[in-house]
């Protein structure tokens, strides 16, 4: 028997489209590609203008605690105070040094992603975290001390003293997102 055999030819693959004619293509169906292989940061993570908005806010406040805080000239007597004011300077100098590190990620479009690199921020926000909050709520004890229970607030800085050790506070406030996000981070690898 003969059977017939097919004839097969072999078909050319279309010329690959340049990468903006892909584009336009893409955008035209509605579906956007990436230009880079980069998962999507969480808001708020290093790298982010969300985390930038963190670390500069965190900076600024712990700089307004610190400020407030050494324009008496009492403080140095209270070692909650002075321990404010090294707390204030380390949150300060850790928030200003990773908002650095978040403008230059931002600049190049570099993701923030290292598993050392979070382990490093996960620490650091973990150490200068508990020193804010330590420092702030040791003050907290010494202003309701002096204002409530000793009434010699009319002798002291008061005024000074609850505003400091509050922008000590919303200082931690703002490194608290910082902190979990980078721990979520680490922990999710």
């Amino acid at each position: 028997m003969r059977a017939s055999r097919p004839a097969v030819h072999p078909v050319e693959a279309p010329p690959p489209a340049p990468a903006a004619a892909a584009q336009a293509q893409a955008q035209a169906e509605g579906v956007a590609h990436p230009r880079g292989v980069r998962m999507k940061d969480p808001p708020g993570a290093p790298g982010t203008p969300a985390g930038l908005g963190l670390r500069l806010a965190q900076a600024f406040f712990a700089a307004a605690a610190l400020a407030v805080m050494a324009s008496t000239n009492d403080f140095p007597s209270v070692s909650a105070f002075s321990y404010l004011v090294a707390a204030a300077i380390l949150q300060c100098l850790w928030s200003l040094t990773l908002a650095f590190i978040d403008i230059y990620a931002l600049l190049v479009k570099r993701s923030l992603r290292n598993a050392r690199a979070v382990c490093i921020f996960t620490i650091g926000d973990g150490i200068t975290g508990t020193l804010t909050l330590g420092a702030a709520c040791a003050s907290a004890g010494i202003t309701v001390l002096i204002g409530n229970d000793l009434n010699i607030c009319a002798e002291n800085h008061c005024a000074s003293f609850e505003t400091a050790t509050a922008m000590a506070f919303i200082s931690w406030f703002a490194l608290a997102p910082s902190c979990i996000l980078n721990f979520w981070s680490m922990a999710s690898r």
